[in-house]
């Protein structure tokens, strides 16, 4: 298992882990693949934007990387 992803990481730190975690933000309807923000937006700061389960996303984002 790699580095445990946290609500402090930004998008882009996440995104740069691998493309499994683009899917995750697809799957919560986050544009963030391809957001300007995406460089300095931490997952925190995303979730809060887009009215998501913080506990959500990272339990899903985590389980990515067991994949």
């Amino acid at each position: 298992m790699s580095q445990k992803i946290t609500k402090d990481l930004t998008f882009h730190d996440v995104l740069e882990m691998g493309p499994e975690y683009a899917q995750v933000f697809i799957r919560y309807n986050m544009g963030c693949v391809g957001c300007a923000a995406a460089r300095y937006e931490t997952i925190e700061q995303g979730a809060n934007a887009h009215g998501i389960s913080l506990e959500d996303l990272l339990k899903d984002l985590n389980a990515a990387q067991d994949r």
